[in-house]
């Protein structure tokens, strides 16, 4: 980093905790994963012991209820990782290229977009397969991305956050209104998509979360290599340009990530609400506001997210289960004001 740089560094990145204090609040992140992995698969409708954790990660025993049981939540805390740590990273990367503190994957639209050609294609292929799924959501970010960044460049102020966050609003509400449209005409597609819609973790199986990754890693890949424009367009993007930061070329790579990490993560668990938004401020309180501890703090705290409202989501009303759609916004809601009043004041559009 440059001495000029160095000068122009953001407050919240000079004022944040030490290489030691970043350092020790990832491996706290680390710890509470490792602990909300162990809670996924120990509690449900049905708590299981240690012993049958360990035994079914080996070689599980049709004969035993419990591995049973185990084997079928490993399929969902995959799952939950898998698509926490796409959701925290991509409204991280989000929040710091558009410099909106407010940017998140359904606030933006993509969701719905990501909704709008899953139903297309569930209407025109009926069950379709889960590549063509994920295709059919990358697609359907990808483009509604694209109309908020153009709906919001209009005028001579060009895309502000505050332009960016309505537009994508706007868009969200319009492109709801045609999924909703396909949804009343064709009660086959609308049976397909219900369960989906909510945000479930549930109906996908292993292969199926597993198949994800791949993409979810190139698209995490290049969001975390904007962490350095992001710190710069935190500065205001005049001082990004003087610093040498190519920001159109920056947010065209890093929308490129962030589509592939939301798109991705939305076929195969639905549209999930609050992670990408409360995860990179949860953050900011441990690690402070450089983008270069921001997004790998987000990858961890992500899939803790999910999975404590995964977990909570099965033993709040056992035998049956809240999805973790619902469970995130009713753990998401509450806590993000509790941020809002004590930590984050200073935010501004």
């Amino acid at each position: 980093m440059t001495a000029t740089e160095s000068t122009l560094r953001p407050a919240a990145q000079r004022s944040g905790p030490g290489l030691g204090g970043k350092l020790g609040a990832l491996a706290l992140l680390v710890l509470v994963l490792a602990a909300a992995v162990l809670a996924s698969l120990l509690l449900g409708a049905r708590n299981v012991g240690l012993d049958s954790v360990l035994a079914a990660l080996s070689n599980v025993d049709p004969a035993d209820g419990d591995q049973v049981v185990v084997q079928s939540r490993m399929a969902r805390t995959v799952g939950a990782i898998v698509v926490g740590a796409a959701l925290g990273l991509a409204g991280a990367g989000l929040q710091g290229l558009t410099r909106n503190p407010l940017a998140d994957t359904g606030i933006l639209g993509l969701n719905a977009g990501s909704s709008l050609a899953v139903v297309v294609v569930v209407a025109l292929a009926g069950a379709a397969s889960l590549p063509l799924v994920m295709a059919a959501a990358f697609l359907g970010a990808a483009l509604v991305m694209t109309l908020v960044y153009v709906v919001a460049s209009v005028g001579r102020e060009g895309a502000t956050p505050i332009k960016l966050a309505l537009g994508g609003a706007a868009l969200a509400v319009g492109v709801g209104s045609i999924t909703n449209t396909i949804l009343m005409i064709s009660k086959s597609t609308l049976d397909e998509f219900r369960m989906w819609q909510i945000g479930s973790l549930s109906g996908g199986s292993l292969e199926t979360y597993l198949l994800a990754v791949p993409v979810i890693a190139v698209g995490a890949l290049v969001v975390l290599s904007t962490a350095r424009a992001c710190n710069a367009v935190a500065m205001g993007e005049d001082t990004a340009i003087a610093l040498g930061i190519n920001v159109n070329r920056a947010r065209l790579l890093g929308s490129v990530g962030v589509v592939l990490l939301a798109g991705t993560a939305t076929a195969v668990a639905g549209p999930i609400a609050f992670v990408g938004l409360m995860i990179p401020h949860a953050v900011r309180l441990l690690v402070g506001g450089d983008y270069r501890w921001i997004m790998p703090a987000s990858l961890l705290a992500g899939p803790i997210l999910l999975l404590l409202a995964d977990t909570a989501g099965r033993l709040v009303l056992p035998p049956s289960e809240i999805q973790v759609g619902v469970m995130c916004a009713m753990l998401g809601g509450p806590i993000f004001i509790i941020m809002m009043r004590s930590g984050m004041k200073s935010v501004k559009l």
